[in-house]
Parts: structure tokens; C-alpha cells; sequence
């Protein structure tokens, strides 16, 4: 854990370790996603899917947007995701053409078994925070997101730089 003195006279210091911090973080979160994905069986494109779930129903195209596949892989994606139980299909009732997807009860418990615990120590450690911590932290994760969106975005719109493209 990197500890940072709030006494610091040393900006340069707390802002570099701040940035490692957030680096070790990243790693941290991606290696456990990626262990609960090897224990599911969930590649990273369908733990995406799932997670996007979360947040309630989504239409596949918003899946396929958020995950940067096709229409044709996003429908295979779905496919699997279905035939194991973790996901219903439906046609949405204002637009007969589209289709939303939503998590299953044996989804919501997966979450609850490989999240929940981080869901409820993190609520602890928020705790912690006074609210204008909390706003400040807030609104420094909400900047995070938006730059690092916006580099991913300028990443793609530059193409590829493998040799021979």
C-alpha cells in the first residue's frame, strides 16, 4: 500500500505516488477480474457484458459499442452467455427489431459471491471520508474516467501501429 503523507510538503512526490497508486489499483482489479473470469470460465469480453449488466437491461447494441465487437460477436457473445444460464434475451416492447439483454438471478449471485465482499469492505473504507473528501474524491474518479475514456477513444481513432498495416 502506498501511503501518502497528507503533511507533504512535496506535491511532485504525493502527485507520483498517487500515480502509482492508481496504476497498482488498475493491476490489482484487472488480475481479480481476470481470476474470477478463469473460475467462471468467462472471457474478458463476456465479463465485460456481464458487468455492463449490472447496471440494469441493456440493448446488444449498447453491448456491442461498449465492448468494441461486431454485431455478429456480440450476438455469439449473448449466445453462450444465454445457453449458460447467466443472461435472458428478449425482444424490446417499443422497438420489436431490438433486443435487450438482461442478468439472471444465477448472474446476480455470482456478482454477489465474487463482489460482494469488495461491494461491502469498500463501503467501509468510504465511511471513512468525510463529505467533502467524498466530493473531492469524486469528482477526481469522475476526471480519471473522462481522460481515460477520451485517450481510448484518440487510441482507436489512430488505428494500428503493427508493422505491414
Amino acid at each position: 500500500m502506498i501511503e501518502i503523507n497528507s503533511s507533504s510538503k512535496n506535491r511532485d512526490e504525493m502527485t507520483r505516488a498517487i500515480g502509482l497508486a492508481i496504476m497498482q489499483w488498475q493491476d490489482a482489479t484487472q488480475a481479480y477480474d481476470e481470476a474470477v473470469g478463469m473460475r467462471l470460465g468467462l472471457n474478458m469480453a463476456e465479463r465485460h457484458c456481464i458487468g455492463l449488466l449490472y447496471g440494469g437491461p441493456q440493448s446488444a447494441g449498447a453491448v456491442a459499442t461498449a465492448t468494441g465487437l461486431t454485431p455478429a460477436a456480440v450476438t455469439a457473445l449473448i449466445d453462450r452467455l444465454e445457453a449458460r444460464g447467466l443472461l435472458t434475451r428478449t425482444r424490446s416492447l417499443e422497438d420489436r427489431r431490438k433486443v435487450v439483454i438482461e442478468a439472471t438471478e444465477a448472474t446476480r449471485e455470482l456478482s454477489a459471491r465474487y463482489y460482494g465482499a469488495i461491494a461491502r469492505e469498500g463501503e467501509k473504507v468510504i465511511a471513512t471520508f468525510s463529505d467533502a473528501e467524498l466530493a473531492t474524491i469524486s469528482r477526481f474518479v469522475n476526471a480519471a474516467l473522462d481522460l481515460q475514456r477520451a485517450q481510448l477513444a484518440r487510441l482507436k481513432a489512430e488505428g494500428s501501429d503493427s508493422p505491414g498495416r
